[in-house]
């Protein structure tokens, strides 16, 4: 490996912003898609490339967020969290997050930052973020989108050689700045040492008054640094989550995905777009799922079983070659072979044995109730 592709690689996820426009007591970063808090999905991405340190930044209801990442994020990551308690930017926020992270100064390091309501972000494209960025041994580089309609967004501005030279955000862009239709997707890889440096130099002399991380563009290219940026293929990828209705985009995209990949892995899906399968499910092969199936949480289904149709199962597990058929369970268990439903309701708890037959509309209590 060259010494640059040996370089350490860490990570700052911002995630202290309240999120007003989901009304919700929630925090946004811990509102569900395909029933997990959507941050987890971007530490999930992150844990499939070489990150070595992981830096959240929380804010709002700090300790909600703090919990909940300690209790589910994936197993081999060590986060640490550092908190916001005001906030005043993008630039801020990254700057707070950089004091999670040591001082070691005798080695060079790259950090990618990135926001936690952008979900949809592959593993791959941010792999691919670093690499480019190494590459090139550019200062910054920056994952951006080519969309039809960019409003909403910051432009990135080129300048010779194609190097960018600054991102505006439209609250103070010219019209023809406006005009331009490559956005700041807020994914970043920066080399570390010229970083925090460069942000002490942002300035909140704005329309929105708050340091803006976008700012850091244009101070390292008058610096002299290269700041590169890269397209997505997929600016779906990149896509964020603000609102109820974007929330819902997001969660069709990934459901998507998520058929998708077991329908390569040797599950039947009768109508994929009436089937609805959550992140942390597993299926085994030549199980069939019928129209109408909800599996929630952390289901599990044997080999060769049949789901469906209508069936809504949360945190159970299906033995081999059982079939499920227009009934509910919750944290159930279900045997080889067994025979469920229609109209049947397995509560909390319920165990059918091996071979066993429910007949219609019988309710099985568990030692729960």
């Amino acid at each position: 490996m060259a010494p640059m592709e040996r370089r350490r690689l860490s990570a700052v996820v911002l995630a202290a912003g309240e999120g007003t426009r989901m009304h919700s007591v929630r925090p946004k970063p811990l509102h569900l898609l395909c029933g997990r808090p959507m941050i987890l999905h971007v530490l999930d991405a992150m844990a499939e490339i070489d990150v070595t340190r992981v830096v959240v930044v929380v804010g709002h209801r700090a300790e909600w967020v703090t919990k909940t990442l300690v209790q589910h994020a994936p197993p081999s990551m060590q986060i640490e969290f550092v908190e916001q308690e005001t906030q005043s930017g993008t630039g801020d926020a990254l700057a707070f997050g950089l004091t999670g992270l040591p001082d070691d100064d005798d080695e060079e390091e790259d950090v990618v930052v990135l926001p936690g309501d952008t979900p949809l972000l592959r593993p791959q494209t941010l792999a691919a973020l670093v690499r480019h960025h190494r590459a090139a041994d550019a200062g910054a580089t920056m994952l951006t989108a080519e969309v039809e309609d960019p409003r909403g967004y910051g432009r990135v501005v080129h300048g010779k050689d194609d190097v960018v030279c600054r991102v505006v955000e439209e609250i103070d862009a010219t019209d023809e700045e406006k005009a331009i239709t490559e956005i700041n997707t807020s994914i970043y890889c920066f080399r570390r040492s010229i970083l925090a440096p460069a942000l002490r130099r942002l300035s909140p002399a704005n329309v929105q008054g708050e340091y803006y991380l976008t700012d850091a563009v244009g101070v390292l290219f008058s610096a002299g640094y290269r700041v590169q940026s890269l397209v997505l293929r997929d600016p779906m990828e990149a896509a964020g989550v603000n609102d109820r209705a974007q929330l819902a985009v997001a969660e069709a995209e990934l459901r998507d995905r998520i058929n998708e990949r077991w329908m390569r892995r040797g599950v039947t899906m009768w109508d994929p777009e009436r089937t609805y399968v959550d992140a942390e499910v597993q299926l085994a092969t030549d199980v069939s799922l019928l129209p109408g199936v909800i599996l929630r949480g952390r289901c599990v289904v044997g080999e060769g079983s049949e789901i469906g149709p209508n069936a809504n199962l949360v945190d159970t597990t299906v033995g081999q070659r059982a079939t499920v058929s227009e009934s509910t369970c919750e944290r159930a268990t279900i045997g080889d072979g067994a025979q469920v439903g229609p109209f049947c309701v397995l509560r909390p708890g319920a165990e059918v044995p091996e071979r066993a037959v429910v007949p219609p509309h019988t309710v099985v209590e568990g030692p729960e109730a």
